[in-house]
């Protein structure tokens, strides 16, 4: 049993000692602030290949939306203060 117990305190030591040193070749700005591009990034990103090339309409849809919600939100203040009722559904 004191065996085992030896065995996996020094697997855990080793694994641990082995993630301190995994990351090497960083030139930071500061300290902490270690990011770097892959080899072969862009320095710019518009125009070359990791460009995401998103749709103006698909960008669009929620303001769209909003824009819809508070159409609604209006006309259903305005019935509530005509009638005194509360319409979940204006399009009737």
């Amino acid at each position: 049993m004191k065996k085992l117990l030896f065995l996996s305190a020094i697997l855990v030591v080793l694994g641990l000692s082995g993630t301190a040193n995994a990351y090497d070749g960083t030139k930071c700005k500061e300290a902490g602030v270690c990011w770097e591009p892959k080899p072969g990034y862009p320095d710019k990103v518009a125009g070359s290949k990791y460009d995401p090339k998103h749709d103006p309409n698909e960008l669009n849809k929620q303001a769209q939306s909003i824009k819809e919600m508070e159409t609604r939100n209006a006309k259903r203040t305005e019935i509530l203060a005509k009638t005194g009722k509360f319409v979940y559904d204006v399009e009737e």
